[in-house]
């Protein structure tokens, strides 16, 4: 199986530390995120190939990878100016000559243990087949929630909630590319622009997960992930 992984956002809630790197380069309880990910990826499919979508200081990725990582090739598609999501997986895709063939999708800032490998067999047995699955994580407030009663007074408190029946977007994904290809935009998000499309459709299936989750995108969120792993002995996403 190919991976796509979306690495061309200059990362600037993480400043200072994307100054001279890409996100996908920040470390995270020692290790690159793309570390994280790749590892995570070897773990879970049968993984051929991977290939960063790249834009921000792109040259310290093929620095850091090369064209190899652990017997997986790996390989670079460029932004010459941003294209936006969905642009850079339809260049990937056409760039790369990936044709009909199932491949993973997925953001550059995301830690998690999902099993992928049941989310890939989920979405090949599911009936209608659906042209894509798309990872769904409960929501869960960066901020408390404050309880009142009819009379105005405080009751209870709720520090930073999760609601298990609201799903937001995990930002990984599994599709055929072949399917994909004429609803991705040149110049666009897969969020706006191919998501709604094949929704309409029927051609999006939802693959709730409650496990472990995390988007990397701040100082804060690199402190929360690594107290997380240190609190999971004998359990890290490479070995999901």
């Amino acid at each position: 199986m190919k991976a796509l992984i979306l690495a061309g956002g200059k990362g600037l809630r993480l400043r200072p530390l994307t100054d001279d790197k890409p996100k996908p380069l920040v470390a995270v309880a020692g290790k690159p995120i793309a570390e994280w990910q790749l590892d995570w990826l070897r773990a879970n499919v049968d993984l051929e190939e991977v290939v960063f979508l790249c834009g921000w200081k792109w040259e310290r990725l093929k620095e850091h990878f090369g064209g190899d990582y652990r017997g997986v090739k790996v390989d670079y598609s460029v932004e010459e100016v941003p294209l936006g999501t969905g642009g850079a997986f339809r260049k990937a895709i056409v760039e790369k000559g990936i044709g009909d063939e199932d491949v993973a999708m997925l953001n550059g800032d995301i830690i998690t243990d999902l099993k992928l490998g049941d989310m890939v067999e989920a979405r090949r047995k599911a009936k209608p087949s659906p042209a894509i699955a798309l990872l769904l994580v409960p929501y869960k407030s960066r901020f408390g929630i404050v309880h009142i009663d009819k009379n105005n007074f405080v009751s209870s408190f709720d520090e930073k909630p999760a609601f298990p029946d609201v799903w937001i977007n995990g930002g990984i994904y599994v599709g055929n590319a072949k399917r994909l290809l004429k609803d991705l935009p040149e110049k666009g998000d897969i969020e706006r622009e191919t998501f709604p499309k094949l929704a309409a459709s029927g051609q999006v299936m939802a693959y709730p997960y409650g496990g472990f989750w995390s988007l990397v995108d701040s100082v804060k969120d690199i402190q929360e992930v690594e107290s997380e792993l240190k609190a999971r002995p004998g359990r890290t996403p490479s070995r999901a």
